[in-house]
């Protein structure tokens, strides 16, 4: 078996079809959409045979058989190995027990938000929050139909997750934008400077007499 590639969750996903049977990578994406599991895991067909190429190509996964449907082409059918059965197992609980360094994109306008001058942030905040919370009452009405049909938590459970992640997320925005919009936040006297005079050289903050943020002309 090759070295270890955990960077694609994908990967993970074929692993955990062929745990369950031997599928052709045509069944496998079915599986996964029919499940949802495409909204935890980015899919599509091309990265797919990729996937499943690779898997090949490490001793994780080996063909079975081919079968043939009508007109349709040769679809090989993979099952799993031994090696890609313990590659499976130590790949999930490494998930499951570990918490692993992520760069969410949010983060990361967080992190250059002072580009922005305040009040269009302001602007942007209540957008995000608003799209939040139309994100939540969508779920919420999916999880109600999913109660209805009596589909045991287990199986939704990473839908329950990314639920409470997305509440969280709107609490925070909400926050932000009202500290922004008070001027409660910390440094929002000296980011508010810096943009109604652009094209000035951006002082340093905090400013070092701790008087107005502007250097002095």
């Amino acid at each position: 078996m090759g070295p270890r590639n955990r960077s694609n969750p994908l990967a993970l996903a074929v692993l955990i079809c062929l745990y369950e049977r031997p599928m052709h990578p045509y069944e496998v994406a079915t599986t996964l959409r029919q499940r949802n599991k495409h909204e935890s895991v980015r899919l599509n067909y091309g990265s797919l045979y990729g996937v499943v190429a690779s898997l090949e190509k490490r001793g994780l996964i080996a063909p079975t058989e081919t079968e043939r449907s009508g007109r349709l082409p040769e679809r090989t059918i993979y099952a799993l190995t031994d090696a890609g059965r313990i590659e499976m197992h130590d790949w999930l609980t490494d998930l499951v027990s570990t918490p692993a360094k992520e760069y969410p994109e949010f983060e990361t306008a967080l992190s250059f938000l002072p580009a922005l001058p305040p009040d269009d942030v302001v602007a942007l905040l209540g957008e995000r929050a608003t799209r939040l919370e139309f994100e939540l009452a969508q779920r919420a009405a999916a999880r109600e139909l999913v109660e209805k049909q009596r589909l045991p938590r287990l199986f939704w459970i990473e839908d329950e997750f990314r639920s409470h992640l997305l509440e969280t997320e709107l609490a925070y925005v909400r926050e932000l934008l009202r500290d922004i919009s008070s001027g409660a936040l910390e440094g929002a006297a000296w980011w508010r400077e810096v943009h109604e005079h652009p094209g000035d050289t951006v002082p340093p903050f905090p400013p070092d007499d701790g008087s107005s943020p502007r250097p002095a002309s």
